[in-house]
């Protein structure tokens, strides 16, 4: 087909007005085929469904939309928006919350790519709106519907430490489209190497606070915590986190080795625990762990170093590149000051809310009423 030609079927194609209408389960095909052409993960069609007809709070909703669909020629889908509702907790109230997921549009259709986040905006059922996972090409649509940012946090940065120094070399040449011998990744893993070592950080471990383990499950423990983090921040907006919800979250990942929990013990109860999530970046060989939750009873944030210790010692085991964590709590951040090697800018801020619920719009402007981290939203579904 000549340049000419070219041009003017995709004239054609953005002149006809495409279908706004509720997305279906049936749509998953359609959808996959949208996110591999723009370079998007895929879940498999059992892992999409379930952040739906597994989610806790299924029984509860009635006719919630999964998500919106822009159609156009032939019933080809060439726009969606996802639609996950989450359960919160402020002041002793249920909070629900709605989170977008893969906000995509084809080229040629883009001018109507608001009316997905319109629609989104629009659910009147919902007490806030969440999303964590706002890369730079979509923060302007966001901002143009009044988002705010959250105000707790840095999430527009990713603190780091390498945990394979030629893995890691390789990814970054990678990164960088440098076409380079193995030699030269070679010296640049031990310059990063050296240069670790001068600094002179690491993490001072005390393990006399209790059992520091991995779990392979969440027990009825996970339940206990929650009752009593809910019970001692009631001030605070929280993520649900019983048991039923982080076995929702998690249950696919934890039987395949992409999630790991880590939980600080004291007798029969949890003191403690985080959730670290893989997140690997194939495109450049990458191999990354993320620090997706760290929630501790009775302020004991200092718990979070031999639980990142033990975390860091089993990805040099299996060969991880680097471990990170991105929007770290001013707490958690004090806690690790003098142990954090690496730092990067990310391209954009990608933590905003909107409430249409005046009350609660004035209350989350205080940042004491926000523990905000990587299990909010979408960032770990």
């Amino acid at each position: 087909m000549s340049t000419l030609s070219s041009l003017r079927t995709e004239k054609r194609e953005t002149e006809a007005t495409p279908t706004l209408r509720n997305a279906t389960f049936e749509d998953y095909s359609g959808i996959s085929a949208l996110h591999d052409r723009h370079g998007f993960a895929t879940k498999s069609h059992e892992e999409w469904i379930s952040l739906w007809s597994q989610n806790p709070l299924n029984n509860q909703l009635y006719d919630w939309p999964i998500g919106w669909i822009l159609e156009g020629k032939n019933h080809a889908i060439v726009g969606y928006l996802g639609n996950i509702p989450l359960p919160y907790v402020f002041r002793s109230r249920p909070i629900l919350a709605a989170t977008s997921r893969a906000w995509i549009v084809d080229p040629p259709f883009r001018s109507y790519s608001f009316l997905l986040l319109s629609r989104f905006f629009q659910q009147r059922n919902v007490d806030l709106f969440i999303n964590n996972t706002v890369n730079k090409n979509a923060v302007r649509g966001y901002e143009a519907f009044r988002v705010c940012r959250v105000p707790v946090g840095a999430w527009d940065e990713s603190i780091f430490w390498i945990t394979n120094y030629r893995g890691f070399a390789a990814s970054l040449l990678a990164s960088k489209e440098i076409l380079a011998p193995t030699v030269v990744g070679y010296l640049l893993s031990l310059a990063l190497l050296t240069q670790d070592k001068l600094a002179r950080k690491r993490l001072r471990v005390h393990r006399e606070g209790g059992l520091i383990s991995f779990a392979n499950c969440f027990d009825p423990r996970f339940d206990t915590f929650w009752d009593h983090l809910q019970c001692s921040n009631p001030d605070i907006l929280l993520a649900t986190r019983s048991r039923e919800i982080l076995e929702w979250h998690f249950r696919r990942p934890l039987a395949e080795s992409r999630a790991w929990v880590v939980t600080a013990g004291e007798g029969p109860e949890l003191a403690a625990y985080a959730i670290f999530l893989r997140r690997d970046n194939r495109k450049v060989g990458l191999n990354r762990l993320r620090l997706i939750d760290f929630q501790s009873l009775d302020n004991r944030n200092e718990l979070l170093i031999p639980i990142l210790a033990l975390a860091l010692e089993r990805c040099r085991k299996e060969g991880i590149h680097m471990l990170e964590t991105i929007g770290l709590s001013l707490a958690n951040q004090r806690v690790l000051d003098s142990a954090v090697l690496h730092r990067r800018s990310l391209p954009s801020w990608s933590y905003f809310y909107k409430t249409n619920d005046g009350e609660l719009a004035k209350a989350l402007e205080d940042p004491r009423a926000w523990d905000p981290s990587s299990f909010d939203g979408d960032a770990s579904l």
